[in-house]
């Protein structure tokens, strides 16, 4: 039991400061980011405030697991496109091994909730 709100909260930890930089940044990530990924300044917003709130419902998750799903399907929506837009701009398996991986462990604490004890 310990052991998942640890993996929450690495996961939460691992994704927040992204969703802040968007956030505090007004969704401006750059404007070579911005043409590569094909986004606009209010999508990044967006998924700065998702990334940003799904983030702290995983670092709140020792509170239920309501948190924890509804941290885990805020983040995957974010990671799931973040892994389509890396696809898309050509850069493979390697670009978005990163967002592959935290799906794949935001997945698992998602469907870890749904295990009866």
């Amino acid at each position: 039991m310990m052991l998942h709100y640890l993996f929450n909260a690495y996961i939460g930890k691992s994704m927040i400061e992204g969703g802040m930089q968007k956030v505090e940044n007004k969704g401006h990530m750059g404007e070579d980011f911005e043409t590569m990924f094909n986004v606009d300044s209010n999508q990044m917003k967006v998924a700065g405030y998702l990334e940003t709130i799904g983030s702290l419902f995983l670092l709140a998750s020792f509170l239920g697991k309501s948190f924890t799903r509804m941290g885990t399907i805020m983040l995957n929506i974010v990671l799931g496109v973040a892994i389509i837009k890396h696809l898309k701009a050509g850069h493979g398996f390697e670009g978005s091994k990163n967002a592959l991986r935290l799906f794949g462990l935001n997945t698992v604490s998602y469907l870890e909730t749904f295990r009866k004890k």
